[in-house]
């Protein structure tokens, strides 16, 4: 079933490429709904109280080179390939697109499914890379006035963390002689993965190649040149899907592999995961472009995803309950920030769709204009600022909660963030929404039928995960509990 969800928006790729011009937005869609379907029935028939992989599928590939076709899920893997499901028919709705975007945002799909599913690390890098070069091509072709600077730079950044992650796992299986990581894993929790300073060059590679990936301070500066050019759909699967593919490489290879490295350089690794956090939300704060200001406090967000994950593996823990919790936090962060991050590109996107700017100072008084715009929209920036009752507030909470007794001093300079966060809001909300019609706004219309069909279903899941989010956590309580022993 595996192996089906990955083909399904590569097949669509191929049918996207021969439908009409005017169909090709529609043939994705359809082709979209289908792997969600296929995704649904592996929630369905997924076991949430049994550990490790599940629905495995191993085959012989290229023995020589000790890579098979193997895949497997385990909570956290779904948790990503039900988030990946949701967001491409909603960024694919978000504009028009010929059939060369929708084809190559179906490949990229795919890509990422194969990713968060793939448990050997050739078949991992292939699908790794395959997810890059949509991404690449997406804002060269497609994206704003800057796109050529963006894509290069974007290419450049991630080109050079992937050569160095794959050198050091060409290092490692010399070595130790498998790519498979739940065998690679296991020797480094035991401490017999490599030793000495060829130890430390893998660590530094692989740690260098999903820091750009995340991104971490100060490996961050690809981003809001990316974010800024790409276009809307796009814009929204690169801050919801692809950025989790670092925090996924995190937890599912650097943290098992090295936990010892971890642990030594847990104080240094901390001060990063709180940068990213208090100078992305400043870096916001001194934004006049939204696409810009929305970057940056994607790059803050996942920062807190870091916190929880190194907080966890990092120091000697006291409790456990707190390191379950705070690894939660991570997991149900990874999913809200996927969700609350592309629901605020796309107002934003819809903002410049109808003023042909999106400057914060472009704007004014459309809250009596766009009364819904405004309302939907305001639900995202609360709900991304973590206000109780919206899906935000559980993953943030769930992570000061654990790091606050694992890391009390990083976590506390941390909570600035939030406090910068709530500033750049208000004063986007201020700008945006409030005072008088601003001229140029005057003939703005509300949200049209095809745009509510995007904004009503998004800010419903927001409230449902906020007030009842069990659903959520029964899918990776077992991973978290299983993660949790390897450093407790």
């Amino acid at each position: 079933m595996i192996t089906a969800l990955i083909l399904f928006p590569l097949v669509g790729a191929v049918f996207v490429s021969m439908a009409r011009p005017n169909q090709a937005r529609g043939v994705a869609i359809g082709f979209n709904v289908f792997s969600a379907i296929v995704a649904l029935a592996l929630w369905r028939d997924f076991n949430t109280t049994a550990p490790g992989l599940q629905m495995v599928e191993r085959h012989t590939w290229i023995p020589v080179l000790g890579a098979e076709y193997l895949v497997g899920i385990d909570g956290l893997s779904l948790l990503l390939v039900l988030l990946t499901s949701l967001l491409f028919p909603f960024a694919l709705l978000a504009q028009p697109g010929s059939r060369g975007f929708c084809a190559i945002m179906l490949v990229m799909q795919s890509a990422l499914y194969g990713t968060f599913t793939a448990q050997n690390f050739v078949l991992w890098f292939l699908f790794y890379e395959m997810s890059l070069i949509p991404a690449f091509l997406l804002i060269k072709i497609w994206g704003g006035q800057n796109r050529d600077h963006a894509a290069t730079k974007f290419f450049v950044y991630t080109f050079l963390g992937s050569v160095t992650m794959l050198l050091s796992f060409l290092w490692i299986y010399f070595a130790k002689g498998t790519f498979d990581f739940a065998a690679l894993a296991d020797l480094g929790t035991n401490g017999h993965l490599i030793s000495g300073k060829v130890a430390w060059l893998a660590f530094a590679g692989i740690f260098f190649g999903l820091a750009v990936k995340v991104p971490l301070f100060p490996f961050h500066t690809w981003l809001p040149d990316a974010y800024e050019s790409a276009p809307v759909g796009t814009s929204m699967v690169l801050t919801g899907a692809l950025s989790k593919m670092g925090v996924y490489g995190f937890v599912r290879l650097l943290l098992p592999l090295f936990p010892n490295e971890i642990k030594i350089l847990g104080p240094w690794l901390l001060g990063l995961a709180v940068c990213s956090i208090v100078f992305a939300s400043l870096a916001a704060w001194a934004q006049s472009d939204l696409k810009r200001m929305v970057a940056y406090l994607s790059i803050n967000h996942l920062g807190y995803c870091m916190l929880g994950l190194f907080a966890v593996t990092t120091t000697a823990a006291t409790s456990v309950i707190d390191m379950q919790a705070a690894l939660s936090g991570v997991f149900m962060q990874i999913l809200n920030h996927g969700i609350t991050a592309a629901a605020l590109f796309y107002y934003v996107g819809l903002l410049e769709q109808r003023r042909g700017l999106r400057g914060i100072g472009d704007f004014g008084g459309l809250m009596q204009r766009t009364p819904l715009l405004c309302g939907w929209m305001s639900v995202a920036m609360f709900s991304s600022l973590g206000l109780p009752g919206l899906n935000g507030f559980i993953g943030e909470f769930l992570i000061f909660k654990g790091s606050f007794t694992l890391a009390a001093w990083f976590t506390a300079v941390a909570v600035l963030g939030l406090l910068f966060t709530a500033i750049v809001f208000m004063r986007a909300m201020q700008s945006l929404f409030s005072g008088p019609v601003a001229e140029s706004c005057s003939a703005f219309s509300d949200l049209g039928q095809s745009e509510k069909w995007v904004a009503v279903p998004v800010t419903l899941l927001m409230f449902a995960i906020g007030i009842a989010p069990q659903f959520i956590f029964n899918i990776f309580n077992t991973t978290v509990v299983q993660i949790t022993r390897l450093f407790a």
